[in-house]
């Protein structure tokens, strides 16, 4: 379902109004505003440091009388009626005394000055102690005296530092946040609010179509019905039908909801916004929203398009249902998001695809007609579904001849195109590992035991004895599902160690239907009962490889007691919502709750019982297949065919049609080791 990287890769897309930048690309440099501010800081901060500074050498009144009387003051000048600076004579300044004064200033070689520095009482005080001085030494010329306010620069500056440094700072945290705080490509912090879907216009050429998308031919008609829509309007307007304002993909993890989207902007035509749920989320109180609004007026621009929001469970999650103070963030974002979709514009030709797999998280007011109007699910595909994926993705690996898309098909039951797609890669690894020249059957065999099993431990010790209740274990589940009229078919058995607990499996394939009766349940629970059975019937102890099995059995047991009403003593009787909905307390009774698990107990026991007779009436056969597992360690249907002969119910399960999908994954059982 997923279509081959190498050959389906889409441009590269551009937001909407970004170019390409030719200095990204050829080395030029970029300019960037951050830089001239930090600059800006470097420069304030090293101009505040004492090396840059010029310094003074403090004077008493008495040295400055001195230095007067010498005849080596040219000019005196009086800093805010506190300070007083001293500047030399030139001819002074060539006297050997005064040769280090060029040390003091880093920028001024010259030294013009200041020279010295004294403190002033005030103004009047200084001009008296001048008066009195020309008075005692009339000889010595009148010296120039200046008066000046004293400016705090340094306070200023320390100032304008602090606010520069914390701009920066702010500015790189918003980076820091992915980016998407600064608003996009750009980063520009007046962006913030910005939407950051990518834009795919008429003019880009995608490459993904609805060819590409394999084993989902009930959802493809869906969104071709709305890509026609935008095509041609006039079809269904001129019958007074109306383009339907949104759908919404619901299905598990890896069925093809995103690929699906990428087919749509293939096919399309017309302006594709693409956009992720946790996009509109942010630490800043209305960014979000500010995003939706900018998104829409966007889309309503490029009318006619398509949004898609990918995992809208993000910002679409139902308001008010915890007794945790919701997240008011969140809340504005999908309001906003309520309005746009059906607010009082009226805007048409704006169709919104979200996808997701938590539609039960999904608050109501998103799902109503009007603004989701179709659901459409993307289930897990069907054999005939899995065959067409396999096909899609075979193109890409050279196989041998051997290769059979159907046989493995019906070797993946349950498995959706992400775990086709990755078997096939996993398949071309392991022989390209073999130095094959090409891809075998039995490389995919390995790579769907490594996807149901994990990977092989080739390095775990078991001990014989060990090893045998393994063996037993396994033949235990694979005679009762042999002959079990309702047990799935089987497809292997192993006793290979693989994943990290794991020291057997045995793998089924589920027939392909909806609904499951009380006796196909029942029958499912004695065959996974079967290894704790087989071990209590060979070894008459039990161990703890049954753990898996146990909880399987656990869970359908109470759910045919206390979802289905499967069991006579509780009644027909559900308690499934209510259970889910309630938090603290059971929905029933002490005395209903202990009634249901002593039946769900009772209706354990009863299989649990039911499998050991079983194999205690076809020990010898138990026998055989716990043998040929110890001897080859891997079995398939054929060997137990072989050695058990033609399973009695087959004839049965061939004439069921093969239309329905699949109601559950592969049952895989294993043996856990403690």
């Amino acid at each position: 379902m997923e279509n081959n990287d190498k050959e389906k890769t889409p441009n590269k897309p551009f937001y909407r109004d970004q170019k390409p930048k030719g200095g990204e690309e050829d080395g030029g440099f970029k300019f960037n505003f951050v830089w001239v501010l930090l600059l800006i800081g470097v420069v304030l901060a090293l101009m505040n440091l004492p090396l840059f500074q010029h310094r003074t050498e403090e004077i008493s009144m008495t040295d400055l009388r001195k230095l007067m009387i010498d005849h080596e003051v040219k000019a005196i000048e009086i800093v805010g009626a506190k300070e007083g600076l001293v500047y030399l004579d030139s001819a002074a300044l060539t006297l050997p005394k005064y040769k280090t004064l060029a040390k003091n200033n880093f920028f001024n070689s010259t030294n013009l000055g200041p020279h010295f520095s004294f403190t002033v009482a005030s103004n009047d005080k200084f001009d008296e102690f001048m008066n009195t001085f020309y008075k005692e030494h009339p000889e010595v010329k009148e010296i120039s005296v200046y008066y000046k306010e004293k400016g705090d620069y340094n306070g200023i500056i320390g100032w304008v530092i602090l606010i520069g440094l914390s701009f920066l700072f702010w500015m790189f945290m918003l980076r820091r946040m992915g980016g998407g705080a600064m608003g996009g490509p750009g980063g520009n912090i007046f962006n913030i609010g910005k939407s950051k879907a990518i834009l795919f216009d008429k003019d880009e050429k995608i490459k993904i179509t609805f060819d590409d998308v394999a084993g989902l031919d009930e959802a493809k008609e869906e969104v071709q019905e709305i890509v026609e829509f935008l095509k041609n309007p006039k079809k269904y307007t001129i019958l007074g039908g109306k383009i339907p304002k949104g759908a919404l993909l619901i299905g598990p993890p890896g069925t093809g909801k995103t690929l699906i989207a990428k087919a749509m902007a293939g096919e399309a035509q017309v302006p594709f916004f693409s956009i992720s749920g946790s996009d509109f989320v942010e630490m800043f109180v209305g960014v979000g929203a500010s995003r939706v609004r900018d998104l829409f007026r966007q889309a309503r621009d490029k009318a006619p398009c398509i949004i898609f929001i990918d995992e809208i469970d993000a910002i679409g999650r139902a308001r008010g249902k915890t007794l945790v103070q919701g997240n008011d963030e969140r809340e504005s974002t999908l309001n906003q998001l309520l309005v746009e979709m059906d607010g009082f514009s009226g805007e048409k030709g704006v169709i919104i695809i979200a996808a997701t797999n938590r539609p039960d998280v999904l608050d109501q007011a998103l799902l109503r007609p009007g603004r989701f109007d179709r659901q459409i699910s993307i289930d897990r595909p069907d054999l005939k579904g899995r065959e067409q994926i396999f096909k899609v993705h075979l193109k890409a690996i050279k196989t041998g001849k051997d290769i059979d898309p159907l046989k493995l098909a019906a070797q993946t039951p349950g498995f959706v195109g992400a775990d086709i797609a990755n078997i096939c890669n996993e398949a071309a690894l392991i022989a390209a590992r073999k130095e094959k020249s090409e891809v075998e059957f039995e490389d995919f065999n390995d790579a769907i035991d490594r996807v149901i099993g994990g990977l092989e431990k080739k390095n775990k010790i078991i001990q014989p004895e060990e090893k045998k209740i393994i063996a037993y274990h396994e033949a235990g589940h694979a005679l009762c599902g042999w002959f079990l009229e309702y047990a799935h078919p089987l497809v292997k058995v192993s006793i290979v160690p693989r994943g990290v607990a794991a020291l057997g499996y045995a793998q089924y394939l589920p027939k392909e239907k909806y609904l499951e009766t009380t006796e196909e349940m029942k029958d499912r629970m004695c065959m996974t009962m079967g290894g704790r059975a087989a071990e209590r019937v060979v070894f008459d102890r039990i161990s703890t490889g049954a753990m898996s099995d146990l909880d399987v059995v656990t869970k359908m047991a109470y759910a045919a007691i206390a979802y289905y009403g499967m069991n006579e003593k509780v009644g027909n009787v559900s308690f499934y919502d209510m259970v889910n909905n309630s938090t603290f307390s059971r929905p029933y009774s002490e005395e209903t709750a202990k009634m249901i698990d002593e039946e769900a107990r009772k209706f354990i026991d009863e299989q649990y019982v039911r499998a050991q007779a079983l194999l205690r009436d076809k020990r010898a056969m138990l026998d055989i297949l716990a043998n040929e597992l110890l001897t080859k360690e891997v079995i398939f249907k054929d060997d137990l065919e072989r050695l058990l002969g033609r399973r009695p119910f087959d004839k049965q399960e061939t004439t069921e049609p093969d239309k329905s999908t699949e109601s559950s994954t592969g049952n895989t059982d294993s043996a856990a080791s403690t």
